[in-house]
């Protein structure tokens, strides 16, 4: 590891430079960003969360200010900047609900696309150069060989997938335009909650798998439908690639403070996967659940999901080698036993 002056770490290095900033974090009151505004907090930043509350919750900005506000709301959310004058952006605000997209992509293309554009000009006209964002692997599509790699080649397939592929270009345009630094971490399928039981998931209506058998198995929901048992896999279930929500927050932050090693005076946009590099499987997760809470998940069999591939695995390699980051919270295990605190302590939607 690089040393500095005073034999203070490459890292140390940053964190001083970083230390005390503020943070704009748009969609700080979701499921990511609240973990995210913890992390940051943690590490001596001031993140500032830009929610419309749409679907955030405001018991979740606990770690910095909060400013109400839309993105589309130009003039808000210039007076937002000009208040706060952040250092980067952290961009999480967006519609998430895949099969919501396919019914009604109108509501994705202008609160993603549209949305983004805004607070991209908003940035550039008040010389704000950094940006993280929250991307996924939906950019990918159906997948041609796994693991997953950053250079797999980008064909979405579902109307969200698509914005989030059209908002990268557009950090690319603004970094070759206007000098915009930018990472963009795709996701694979985020899940658990913050260990100290602080943040996690409530999502309404909840359309992922974790929390889903878990209500289910806690009485709150009715049985889970496992979607399809037919597909070529070991067990004939989806294989999926969980990463744990905090390895994520932790992950943004080592991506800001990556944006120092950019060229000054030139744009750059980058993109890192973000999973675990294993994949688990619906009859897996749920033999784990029963394993950890002692409990059988009540399920049905229902018919596959249209669209939905056997297998998702993602190779984080590269996050790994350049961003230094390394997940500590992602094995399956830790994963149910936050989320299974989380949903035994959480406050109502």
């Amino acid at each position: 590891m690089l040393t500095g002056c005073h034999g203070l770490t490459f890292m140390d290095a940053l964190r001083k430079v970083w230390f005390m900033s503020v943070i704009l974090v748009t969609g700080g009151a979701g499921y990511i960003g609240s973990h995210l505004c913890k992390a940051l907090a943690q590490r001596g930043f001031v993140p500032v969360t830009y929610d419309n509350f749409v679907t955030g919750h405001r018991w979740a900005v606990r770690w910095g200010p909060l400013e109400e506000g839309d993105l589309a709301d130009r003039a808000r959310l210039d007076r937002v900047l000009e208040r706060h004058r952040p250092a980067a952006v952290m961009h999480f605000a967006a519609s998430t609900f895949v099969g919501e997209s396919v019914a009604n992509p109108g509501k994705f293309y202008r609160n993603n696309v549209a949305g983004s554009l805004s607070l991209l000009e908003a940035m550039r006209d008040h010389a704000i150069q950094k940006l993280v964002f929250s991307s996924s692997c939906a950019v990918y599509g159906a997948p041609l060989q796994l693991p997953l790699t950053e250079a797999h080649p980008q064909r979405p397939v579902s109307p969200y997938g698509f914005t989030k592929h059209v908002v990268e270009r557009l950090l690319a345009d603004f970094g070759r335009a206007h000098g915009l630094h930018s990472i963009s971490l795709r996701y694979f399928n985020a899940a658990g909650a913050d260990p100290d039981g602080d943040a996690g998931e409530v999502h309404l209506p909840e359309t992922h798998l974790i929390p889903l058998a878990l209500a289910a198995v806690a009485g709150h929901a009715p049985p889970l439908t496992i979607l399809g048992t037919d597909y070529a896999t070991p067990d004939g279930s989806c294989v999926r690639d969980y990463v744990h929500v905090t390895d994520l927050a932790a992950a943004h932050v080592q991506a800001l403070m990556a944006m120092e090693h950019f060229p000054a005076g030139q744009g750059v946009a980058e993109a890192f996967n973000l999973g675990a590099g294993q994949g688990y499987s619906v009859l897996q997760v749920l033999a784990m659940i029963r394993q950890l809470t002692g409990r059988e998940v009540p399920a049905v069999v229902g018919p596959r999901r249209p669209g939905d591939p056997p297998l998702l695995v993602g190779d984080a390699s590269r996050a790994r080698q350049e961003l230094g980051w390394s997940p500590g919270y992602s094995s399956l295990a830790t994963i149910i036993e936050t989320a299974w605190n989380w949903m035994q302590h959480m406050p109502p939607a």
